[in-house]
């Protein structure tokens, strides 16, 4: 029992050493001041290539190994921590597909060495491990592993393992989501619904809800109780519409145009879904300091 403890404090240690000196304030990722670094793309031609992550079957077989392992496993399955830490339906590959490793849809070898880094969601610099318990808070609307605890520390050594031979600090191609052109017309919930229906509920179902095989839920929601709250980057209309041009429908990436992916993360995110847990009751007032930024909360607000 001790040896076990020993052995997740010195991974602990060593991966937040890594997220804590990468230089993430520097000139390079100036961009971060203005937003959300996890989103961020980095301009890149599409013939460019972008970094390869280590195979799985690299993961050494010694006590570090073990707890990559455990971290990739609750990266893919994070339904294992509802409801200590997850409150709803989504699993991290959800929002990072292929487990983190896949160019244009938020990778984590792209963003553990740009941390720390200051991020505009909470105004102050954070490091990657405050990073991930955002990720609990608000798109898996629940509550966050405890700094050092062992499912934190083993994500975080999962996203180490991933980014190995990228440079700290350096904007890599691929990182975040590809950035849209303003939309040539405002996002519009009607002509969404129809890109929806034609392209997106044969894996989200006709009611935004998933789904599930048994008790698991194959496809996640992206609407209703069982989805993001109000306060995940995916609530950003400009976010969701990145991601959904970049990866969406699945198998079929920029298949739809850009107006299509703006309509349709409009009429996604005008759905019902759980309240941002910074909300104090006054939702003008929490719009105002948390979602000035292309939100849209549909006619009644």
């Amino acid at each position: 029992m001790q040896a076990d403890k020993k052995i997740w404090a010195s991974v602990w240690v060593m991966s937040v050493l890594l997220a804590s000196f990468a230089p993430a304030l520097a000139k390079d990722s100036t961009a971060a001041v203005d937003g959300n670094p996890e989103v961020i793309p980095v301009k890149h031609d599409a013939q460019e290539p972008t970094f390869t992550p280590p195979d799985e079957s690299s993961i050494p077989d010694n006590d570090y190994g073990e707890v990559v392992r455990y971290g990739k496993s609750l990266f893919f399955d994070t339904q294992q921590l509802n409801p200590t830490y997850v409150k709803n339906g989504m699993n991290c590959r959800n929002c990072h597909l292929d487990n983190g490793r896949q160019a244009d849809s938020s990778p984590l070898w792209a963003a553990i060495g740009m941390y720390p880094a200051y991020r505009k969601k909470n105004d102050h610099v954070n490091t990657y491990e405050e990073r991930l318990q955002g990720c609990f808070t608000y798109s898996m609307n629940g509550t966050p592993p405890a700094s050092g605890s062992k499912e934190l520390t083993a994500l975080i050594a999962y996203s180490y393992w991933l980014s190995g031979g990228v440079p700290l600090g350096k904007e890599m191609p691929g990182r975040g989501y590809p950035e849209l052109a303003k939309a040539a017309q405002a996002p519009d919930t009607k002509r969404g619904e129809l890109v929806y229906r034609s392209s997106c509920a044969i894996c989200h179902g006709d009611d935004g809800q998933g789904m599930k095989s048994g008790d698991a839920y194959v496809n996640p929601p992206l609407w209703g109780d069982q989805s993001f709250n109000w306060g995940a980057g995916m609530h950003r209309i400009n976010t969701a519409a990145n991601f959904i041009k970049a990866n969406m429908p699945f198998g079929t990436p920029n298949t739809l145009s850009d107006q299509e992916a703006w309509d349709v993360a409009a009429f996604m995110n005008d759905k019902h879904r759980p309240q941002d847990p910074r909300f104090d009751g006054d939702t003008a007032e929490t719009k105002k300091l948390f979602h000035a930024h292309q939100c849209f909360y549909g006619e009644s607000g």
